[in-house]
């Protein structure tokens, strides 16, 4: 069972919706019985930083989340914000992120004349282009996704980048480091291609 980690920040309902429409067994919870069992975890994420670190520390969610992904070993999806939960902190916030990915999460800046003009945040449909191949995103090679942010990662980990997109420079949009995965776009909004992503989601072993 897949299950999206409820801490108050997120398209929940979309991205259940998407998972029942792909046949994935998932359910919506911040029950931490419920989340023992899970197969697989998603914490997905709109708003702020420190919000969402508050809100995990708040509902007591820290201790079964690190016993799921670093002890178990479960597949874990951070989507937008839950992305960069996963980092070791934020330029946006003053909290300790998760941490459990060698990166930091920082503001678009633009310094050169040809990103003049481009809008923060960054918003609306944009192309990936994939780094190395990887299990998350099996299939055709030509993705298109939904993006809505101000922050990206930067990964001190050149290897664990799985997938870039530009807007003004290159900023990393997929990364993995063994079961932790994070992606910077919305999936439950890129149609197709999201769905697609999900079911490659609910597929790892």
């Amino acid at each position: 069972m897949i299950v999206i980690v409820d801490y108050g920040l997120g398209n929940l309902g979309s991205i259940l919706n998407m998972l029942k429409k792909i046949g994935a067994e998932a359910r919506i919870s911040s029950d931490v019985s419920v989340i023992e069992k899970a197969d697989k975890l998603i914490l997905p994420g709109v708003g702020a930083f420190d919000n969402g670190m508050r809100n995990i520390n708040d509902l007591g969610l820290l201790g079964v989340l690190e016993q799921k992904a670093l002890k178990e070993n479960v597949p874990v999806l951070g989507i937008c914000l839950g992305m960069q939960l996963l980092t070791a902190k934020s330029e946006e916030g003053e909290r300790p992120g998760l941490g459990w990915v060698e990166a930091k999460t920082v503001r678009f800046k633009f310094d050169d004349d040809s990103s003049k003009g481009l809008k923060v945040p960054h918003m609306g449909w944009n192309n990936i282009c994939r780094v190395k191949n990887n299990p998350l995103f099996s299939g055709e090679n030509d993705e298109r996704f939904y993006f809505v942010h101000s922050y990206h990662v930067v990964c001190h980990d050149k290897e664990n980048v799985i997938s870039l997109t530009k807007y003004g420079y290159d900023f990393v949009s997929g990364f993995q480091k063994d079961n932790i995965y994070g992606v910077q776009f919305h999936p439950e909004k890129s149609h197709k291609y999201g769905m697609r992503l999900l079911r490659n989601f609910a597929e790892l072993c």
